[in-house]
């Protein structure tokens, strides 16, 4: 039983209030160079990332599955701290996540400026927050209650796509799977890598099987249901939201 506790999937986060002040200026001057260069649909498409993780967290990890605690000056927050950390935890990686793989899976011509954009942040961003001291906030999540439901989306999910693959001919395929899972893949994995190596996320036993894990689950499961959402969103409209001409 030690064993298995030591090696549990735990994701924890401790953090300063300067972490988050940095990080919604960056969110905020990211969304002006997005919104400069009309990359309006980017922008709708990470609100809604931002919401979703919202409500996954807030919701069903805190209010329903009571997996999710937040601690401010060691102790532990009530519902409305929570809330507020939750939101800004949610709205940051929901709005980099969904904005990095929306231009990836649409090959935005700018695709490598916004990339960089948030791999930069995600890597930089822990380093200026020591400029504000001790980590005063921390947040953890236990996984085993769900991760076993989120590979069997994430198999069926992929197995329903590659199916309709299948159903084509091999130089008609209309998404390439590999490049899909590893956009998935990779998103979680930066800002996973990211708070681990900054001390963000502490080192421990099971350090490495939560990166892992964490990058091939909790990310993946939900791209080819974005690879449709898209494939959808760009039959009606154009990146600037004008009304896209029908293939003839």
């Amino acid at each position: 039983m030690n064993i298995l506790s030591a090696e549990a999937i735990v994701p924890t986060r401790n953090l300063n209030l300067l972490y988050i002040i940095s990080d919604c200026i960056f969110l905020a001057v990211f969304l002006g160079l997005l919104l400069w260069k009309k990359r309006y649909s980017t922008v709708l498409f990470a609100l809604f990332g931002g919401v979703l993780y919202t409500v996954v967290d807030f919701g069903g990890f805190y209010l329903i599955s009571h997996t999710r605690t937040v601690f401010i000056d060691g102790e532990l927050a009530g519902m409305g701290g929570t809330f507020w950390v939750l939101l800004w935890m949610s709205m940051s990686y929901g709005f980099t996540n969904f904005a990095f793989i929306w231009v990836l899976v649409g090959r935005d011509k700018y695709a490598k400026y916004w990339i960089f954009l948030i791999l930069m942040w995600w890597m930089i961003c822990p380093s200026i927050s020591e400029l504000g001291g001790e980590a005063t906030i921390t947040t953890s999540r236990t996984t085993g209650a769900y991760h076993g439901w989120m590979g069997v989306v994430l198999v069926v999910s992929y197995l329903v796509l590659i199916i309709a693959l299948l159903r084509k001919e091999p130089d008609k395929a209309f998404v390439n799977v590999l490049f899909l899972c590893l956009i998935g893949f990779c998103v979680q994995f930066g800002w996973e890598f990211s708070l681990l190596i900054n001390g963000i996320r502490p080192m421990n036993a099971a350090s490495i099987r939560t990166l892992l894990v964490n990058s091939c689950l909790e990310t993946n499961l939900g791209m080819p249901a974005i690879y449709l959402i898209y494939r959808l969103w760009h039959r009606r409209f154009n990146e600037d939201l004008s009304r896209a001409k029908k293939a003839e």
